[in-house]
This record gives C-alpha cells, sequence and structure tokens, in this order.
C-alpha cells in the first residue's frame, strides 16, 4: 500500500458501504471515517418526521449537515483513512431527485402533485445543486486518492425509512461513477459477497491484513447491527414512525 492512502467507498442506498468499511478497516488497520446515518440527522435536524415527509429545503439542509461531518472527520485523520460513502454522495441524492422526484419512493399521484407544485421552484434548487456539486467535486478530487465503488447488486433493504425506487438508485449510481469518470480520480468497481468484497479491495490497493478475514466480518456486522439497534430504540424515531392525519399528509404532499 502506498504511504498515505484516503480511500472512499461509493455506493448508492443499500450496497452495503457501512458494513464493508467497516469490515475493511478491522481487517486492514486503516482507520474508517463517516458522517452520521440520515436517520440520526433527520432526529437532529427536523425531529417528528421521516424522510419521506421531508420538502427540497429540509433534505437540502440534511445533505449540508451530512457534508459538514463529513469534512469534519477526514480532516481529523492525519493519514490514511477509509471513508464510508464521500463528500459527493450528499450532491448526487440531491441531483438524482431533481431528475426522479423529490419523494421517489411515493405513489405516482403523490410525485405528480410535487412535481407540479414544485416546477416554479426548480431552477433555484437546480442552481443550488449545481453550485454545491462544484464545491465537492473540487474537495473530492483534492481529498481522495482512490475510490472503490460498490455496485447495485442486491434489492434495497425495505426497512420502511428509505424513500427511494429502483429507479432512484440507479439514477444515483449511474451519476456517482459519471463523476469519478469526469473528475479522473482512480476507480475500481467491486462486488460480490462481503468476503469476496474485502479480499478484491486489499489485493488491489496492496493493504496489510492485521486479524482473520472472518473475524473482521463477524466484529463489523456486530457493529452495525447495533448502531441500527441504538438508533431504532430512540424514542424520536418511534414519534416520526407514527402514522400522521389525513390533512398533515396532504400538507406535506402540497409542499416542495
Amino acid at each position: 500500500m502506498q504511504e498515505v492512502l484516503r480511500l472512499a467507498v461509493s455506493g448508492t442506498y443499500s450496497t452495503g458501504k457501512s458494513t464493508t468499511t467497516e469490515a475493511l478497516s478491522l481487517l486492514t488497520g486503516v482507520p474508517r471515517t463517516h458522517a452520521m446515518t440520515a436517520r440520526q440527522i433527520l432526529m437532529e435536524l427536523v425531529p417528528g418526521k421521516q424522510l419521506s415527509e421531508l420538502n427540497a429545503s429540509e433534505l437540502q439542509a440534511m445533505g449540508l449537515r451530512r457534508f459538514e461531518e463529513r469534512v469534519h472527520n477526514e480532516a481529523a485523520q492525519p493519514g490514511s483513512f477509509i471513508s464510508d460513502g464521500s463528500v459527493l454522495h450528499e450532491w448526487v441524492y440531491s441531483e438524482a431527485r431533481l431528475r426522479v422526484g423529490t419523494n421517489p419512493g411515493a405513489g405516482p399521484l403523490h410525485r405528480a402533485t410535487k412535481a407540479v407544485v414544485g416546477a416554479p421552484l426548480k431552477p433555484f434548487y437546480q442552481g443550488f445543486a449545481d453550485s454545491y456539486g462544484k464545491v465537492v467535486k473540487a474537495r473530492a478530487k483534492r481529498v481522495y486518492d482512490a475510490y472503490v465503488h460498490l455496485p447495485v447488486e442486491f434489492a434495497m433493504h425495505r426497512d420502511g425509512h428509505r424513500p427511494v425506487s429502483e429507479r432512484f438508485r440507479n439514477t444515483s449510481d449511474r451519476l456517482l461513477l459519471e463523476t469519478l469518470d469526469e473528475l479522473e480520480i482512480p476507480y475500481h468497481v467491486i462486488g460480490g459477497s462481503l468476503r469476496e468484497r474485502l479480499e478484491k479491495i486489499v489485493a488491489a490497493f496492496d493493504m496489510p491484513v492485521v486479524r482473520p478475514i472472518d473475524e473482521a466480518i463477524e466484529i463489523a456486522e456486530a457493529r452495525v447491527r447495533e448502531t441500527i439497534a441504538v438508533i431504532e430504540a430512540d424514542q424520536r424515531y418511534h414519534d416520526a414512525q407514527r402514522r400522521k392525519s389525513t390533512w398533515r399528509r396532504i400538507k406535506y404532499a402540497l409542499r416542495y
């Protein structure tokens, strides 16, 4: 491995970034850096709401909060690190929503209503996304030495939280790869089982191995499960899951 390797692990929803980066860090001893999950940020910024209930402004605020935390956590690592996602991700999700719809997991009527209501505002949000994209692309080019991209191989985990669709996932996946090509950042597309991914990544970057691979996988999977359990035990999470009144659901649908 080169003396300092700042490696970003890329991929859209339900591609296994968190488990892969956790296991890779345990396997190689290279520190892992990440941002809070969307659910954690949601409970902090917009308590009482689910992602599907956010308007465009609230979604942008979440993206900026996550970008801030990524920059903070990456800057705290003086040497090599493995990043769970990258600064490109929140911009890609923002751009994909502009193309697919603010709530891409909603039904046709809801999506159509959002599109009509948001038509006058869309140019503003597109301009913001374009400016945001310039900032994160410049940082990605400056900070990351290489990417590992995890392709869409598995069905999306239906946890009731991710308000996305397969069209949204595929659009995001394509945007990520197009952006890496545009920036000319070296990347490897690596799929397969978790074990196969780890073996391929270690070989591709000649990374050290400091513990048995099975042990790294077992600990990583346990840590990811624990993180999810902590979030789902939070009362704010349960408050947001409560069924909203019909009027409130209509009100959310009419906000862009």
